[in-house]
């Protein structure tokens, strides 16, 4: 799945072509990539037609089109999504899924959704030219100016929950998915089970500070691709998978030590990692009588 860094590329190649735009047309090919639209795949179109593109914003992995009325055109690329900026004449792609004819500033251009497997979508936003209010339990990204540091430390040391899963808490943090959690945490020497009350102060702004880096390097090679799926706007991709350190690399030697890099099944996909840069949290021992065998009560 796309994550923060590919995503803001797809959102600067959007705010270079489309910002100033007016649409034309709209044409809904497939009605799933609107299936969360109440006005359905007609109103969609009808609420699209005719409004100028004033700007385009991300929160995280999701991305969206200011429209002069007040509402946004509000996008999720899910694991396939591609929004590409195409002259007309172009060949349909074999998943095109929504086609918008733009005037105006992208005089004969279309801004086309192309989803493969159509976990993605769209949705015209009532009112969320500003911040959607689908998305307003998203927390904001480590990129953004206003990510507050200290309050993400404080709620990470205050959880019990393993800090891997808590990089991948789109209401804690987010834009951060499996890669660049892996990477972050490789650069931190931080195995991901760590529980967040378990780490100290220094090494959780470490790891942000990991997180920032890692994805501003991406952002510097035009985010991660590993297949045809994640594109930028004008369809080309991105190199950052090169540079990985750790996402992807089973059985390769540790950048750091030369130990191999080991996969594990991590909620529904893997999780990379060195084993001797990133050892494995301590388990407790089985507990007699209500106390650990060393003696200690339990947590």
């Amino acid at each position: 799945m796309p994550e923060l860094p590919e995503v803001e590329v797809v959102r600067e190649g959007l705010a270079r072509h489309v910002v100033g735009a007016s649409v034309l047309a709209v044409e809904v090919l497939h009605p799933r990539p609107v299936r969360r639209d109440p006005r359905g795949p007609a109103g969609f179109a009808a609420a699209l037609t005719g409004r100028r593109i004033d700007a385009a914003r991300r929160r995280g992995k999701y991305l969206w089109l200011p429209l002069d009325n007040g509402d946004a055109l509000l996008g999720h690329l899910g694991m396939s999504g591609q929004m590409l900026v195409q002259p007309p004449s172009s060949p349909d792609e074999r998943h095109l899924r929504v086609r918008i004819s733009l005037a105006g500033a992208a005089e004969g251009r279309e801004l086309r959704f192309v989803d493969q497997r159509m976990f993605g979508g769209l949705v015209v936003s009532q009112g969320g030219a500003m911040l959607p209010p689908e998305i307003a339990h998203i927390a904001r990204d480590p990129l953004d100016p206003e990510f507050d540091d200290e309050e993400f430390l404080a709620r990470v040391r205050r959880r019990r929950s393993a800090i891997k899963r808590q990089l991948l808490d789109q209401t804690l943090i987010s834009g951060v998915g499996n890669i660049y959690a892996d990477e972050a945490l490789w650069r931190s020497g931080l195995h991901g089970e760590r529980r967040g009350d378990q780490l100290t102060r220094r090494q959780v702004a470490e790891l942000l500070g990991h997180a920032r880096d890692v994805m501003n390097a991406a952002l510097g090679q035009g985010g991660t691709s590993f297949d045809a799926l994640y594109v930028n706007v004008n369809g080309e991709s991105g190199y950052f998978d090169r540079a990985l350190n750790a996402y992807g690399r089973e059985d390769q030697p540790c950048g750091r030590c030369g130990t191999a890099i080991r996969r594990v099944a991590f909620m529904n996909r893997s999780s990379f990692f060195c084993p001797s840069c990133q050892p494995a949290p301590r388990r407790p021992r089985a507990a007699v009588g209500g106390r650990t065998s060393s003696g200690a009560s339990p947590d």
